[in-house]
């Protein structure tokens, strides 16, 4: 006679995230992991659902488990410009909080997606115990800043065939491309 234990919706959701999450959860003691996972949330957007806005105080850091969110800045004259469009699995909402600031941003979901809020509080005080946790973010950050720097560079030094050339090599990187090619 086998027993058969059979997983809870909230113990299949744990467990996808720690999959999810691996690369994270894997620089984590069993006491730091069961903290974590213990206040993350899960949060379903609706398309064009909004995470966090400019100007909000930052609380949590996101992870996207499922779906696509942007990150875009509202200018001046109403039309918005994306800085960053996030997939599976990427991080948000932590650098402001790491800089002292408010959101500059707006993070939006493109489709229906699945994040996960990882108080930040609740990280902070894990990072501040264990320095692989520390360089993890360091590292994701400073590869952040390298890329947003080479944007910037190739935007103000191309030509508009070498800005087209790039958007383009960035959407297929991003989105991929159909079926057919």
């Amino acid at each position: 006679n086998i027993f058969v234990h059979r997983m809870t919706t909230k113990e299949i959701a744990i467990e996808q995230i720690v999959q999810k999450l691996s690369m994270i959860i894997e620089l984590l003691t069993e006491e730091e992991r069961r903290r974590l996972l213990e206040h993350i949330k899960i949060q379903y957007l609706r398309k064009n659902e909004l995470a966090y806005k400019d100007g909000d105080l930052p609380r949590d850091m996101l992870c996207v488990l499922t779906g696509k969110l942007k990150i875009y800045k509202e200018g001046v004259s109403g039309r918005s410009q994306l800085i960053r469009v996030l997939k599976p699995v990427s991080f948000t909402g932590h650098r402001a909080f790491f800089a002292d600031e408010i959101h500059h941003t707006s993070c939006e979901a493109l489709e229906p997606t699945t994040i996960v809020r990882i108080p930040l509080i609740v990280l902070t005080d894990i990072i501040q115990h264990n320095a692989r946790l520390a360089w993890f973010f360091i590292k994701d950050l400073s590869v952040r800043l390298g890329s947003a720097n080479e944007r910037t560079v190739n935007l103000t030094q191309k030509h508009v065939r070498g800005r087209l050339a790039e958007a383009l090599l960035f959407l297929r990187d991003t989105y991929g491309v159909e079926e057919d090619g």
